[in-house]
């Protein structure tokens, strides 16, 4: 049976073409020597992307969203965005968003943090991640911003039916963090489903403000040992003081103090 190296050597040898695997480049290179833009909000969605951008290794400029005036409305980043959420991430092929799409492209461009398209282990990580993005990240929504799915009067009802469905949710995550998915989802962790889970549970921590009486990591027991890995990571580090998250931004988070820009 023939590896894939002894492949790529007979290629080589008919062709006079040496094949280049995304392993073999630098980041720059896969991404076209093309500086990537990070349209961010402190402590927002973004975050999941500077984090993974940062771990690995792959150069990146960022572009405040002024909250604060509600310039993810502007026409301009609606152009990018027509959704007009936070992030997107100007690339080579234009720019992408929702954090999930942005996260699948950046590893399979870099080979890097999630299982390459031929891996059995393929299948569960993209299961997980748009579990993460469709289910988690969608019904977080929900509790974080009320007032677009609910009527006043239906706010109590609205917050404790989706802080359950929430809690099930993460009980879901903990079941398939402690039987190993993070060790199935890339051969050097962490993966890019790693730093998209703690970032949800430093939000369902923060937020809505008041309202997260529901949540206690403490009952999450492989989810916090993530949580207290990550926040040491030398990732984190960078986004700790680029965005203001405070020491342990995942495990005990306290509101972002940004240097620039608002959270909320």
């Amino acid at each position: 049976m023939r590896d894939e190296g002894s492949v790529s050597d007979m290629t080589a040898r008919r062709t006079g073409i040496k094949e280049t695997r995304a392993k073999d480049c630098t980041p720059a290179e896969r991404t076209g020597n093309r500086m990537l833009t990070l349209h961010y909000a402190p402590d927002n969605a973004s975050l999941v992307i500077r984090l993974v951008l940062d771990a690995m290794g792959v150069p990146f400029r960022t572009r405040l969203v002024d909250r604060a005036r509600r310039a993810q409305d502007d026409a301009e980043y609606r152009a990018l965005n027509p959704v007009g959420r936070i992030p997107v991430l100007e690339t080579p092929d234009g720019p992408i968003f929702e954090t999930g799409a942005i996260l699948l492209w950046l590893a399979d461009r870099h080979g890097d943090m999630a299982p390459v398209p031929d891996s059995p282990q393929r299948g569960r990580f993209l299961s997980w991640l748009f579990c993460l993005s469709n289910t988690l990240h969608a019904d977080m929504r929900l509790l974080f911003y009320p007032e677009h799915y609910a009527p006043p009067g239906a706010m109590s009802e609205h917050h404790r039916i989706t802080a359950a469905r929430l809690d099930a949710h993460l009980r879901l995550f903990e079941a398939a963090w402690q039987q190993g998915l993070s060790a199935t989802a890339t051969a050097a962790p962490p993966s890019v489903l790693d730093f998209y889970v703690a970032c949800c549970l430093r939000w369902c921590a923060l937020y809505p403000r008041g309202g997260t009486g529901w949540f206690c990591l403490a009952r999450l027991p492989a989810l916090r040992r993530l949580a207290e890995t990550l926040d040491t990571h030398p990732a984190t580090l960078r986004a700790i003081a680029a965005e203001g998250l405070g020491p342990t931004p995942f495990s005990a988070p306290q509101l972002a103090c940004p240097p620039e820009g608002s959270a909320t």
